[in-house]
Order: structure tokens, then sequence, then C-alpha cells
């Protein structure tokens, strides 16, 4: 067998290997944000249902994560779609569904982005969770200002929210500061005795 046909056949090899990761990967994260602490107003604190999207993406790199983290969000839209139902006008519609879902979940797959800094450590893993959630988080915040401000009460967990971006400043952060801290500790577990895989050394 030549060298040319040995490659090919490695290269079917990974793409069939990254296709089935994927698929496995997607309906983890999906099963994971049914399991959640449900939060006052709606929203929730998920089982470290974005943990598997950006496992994918330290695995695989950010361009096959950003397939994986898009159909993520594609599937996170189908389950949420009463919430556009909620946009007053069209403009509103398309924020909803962008902001809320298609670009905040699709970032996710970015955060193998990290290890160009920091290499293929935890501190990659670390830091691409911590900025791709935070992004999110702006993503909602976003909305939470613009579309969902007419839902707002004047308190929000005993708070004071004199504003829509007070109150929205609130309601996603509050949320999503324990989504961060729960995925952070529980990546870094993982990868403590799971190392390897997120470096991609058995793929080699």
């Amino acid at each position: 067998m030549s060298k040319s046909s040995m490659m090919s056949r490695k290269d079917r090899e990974l793409r069939t290997r990254f296709l089935a990761e994927g698929a496995i990967m997607l309906a983890v994260a999906t099963v994971l944000s049914w399991i959640k602490i449900d939060l006052p107003l709606g929203g929730g604190i998920t089982l470290v249902s974005m943990l598997p999207i950006i496992i994918i993406s330290h695995r695989w790199g950010w361009k096959k994560g950003l397939l994986v983290a898009f159909l993520h969000s594609a599937v996170q839209l189908l389950f949420g779609l009463d919430n556009v139902g909620y946009a007053t006008s069209f403009g509103m519609a398309l924020g909803v569904i962008f902001l809320d879902y298609i670009v905040p979940y699709t970032a996710l797959g970015f955060s193998a982005l990290a290890e160009k800094h920091f290499g293929k450590t935890d501190r990659a893993v670390f830091i691409g969770i911590l900025v791709t959630l935070l992004f999110r988080f702006a993503c909602h915040y976003i909305t939470g200002v613009w579309i969902w401000a007419v839902w707002a009460e004047p308190t929000y967990l005993g708070i004071a929210t004199p504003t829509p971006w007070v109150y929205s400043a609130l309601y996603n952060g509050w949320y999503m500061l324990f989504e961060i801290i729960i995925t952070e500790c529980v990546a870094m577990i993982l990868y403590q005795a799971l190392g390897k895989y997120f470096r991609r050394e058995d793929l080699r």
C-alpha cells in the first residue's frame, strides 16, 4: 500500500471518528441542557451542558468545534422556539434567534483558539471556557436590555433593578456566573484525569 493511500485511509478514519464523537457530544450536551435548576422568571443553571462542545473544540480544533457548536445552537433554538414568539417585531425575533441562540452557542467552538497562546494545556482550556462563556453572557445581556426589558421587574432576587441595564446584568449574570464556575471546575477535574484526550494525543 502506498504512502498516499495510507494517508488517505488515516484521514478517512479521523473523519469518521470526528463525526462519531461530534454526534455523541452533541447528544450529551443536549441531554445535559435539560438537567437544570430553574431560576425565577426563566433561565437556569445546567449540568455543564456546554462542556461537551468545548471538549470537541479542543480535541479537534476550533474549526471543527465551530461546526458542532453551530449544530448545538440549532438544537437549542429548536427547543427554545417559544421564546421567539415573545418578540414584538421581526427585528426582535431575529435578535432572539441570533443573540440568544445561534451566536452565543456557536461561539463555544472558538474555545480551542486559546491554545494559540497557551498551548495544549489546562490553562488554555480554562481561558477558552472563560472567554467563550463571557461572550455568551454578553449576547444574553444585550437581548435582556433590548428585547426582554419589557418583562423586567423592579427587583430581582431582592435587589433593586432601576434600569433594564441593571436588570439584565443581574438576571443573566446570576446564572452565567454559576455556569462558568461549574464548567471550569468540572473541566479542570476532567483534564487532570483525561488530559491526553484534550491534547489530542490519542489521535496521532
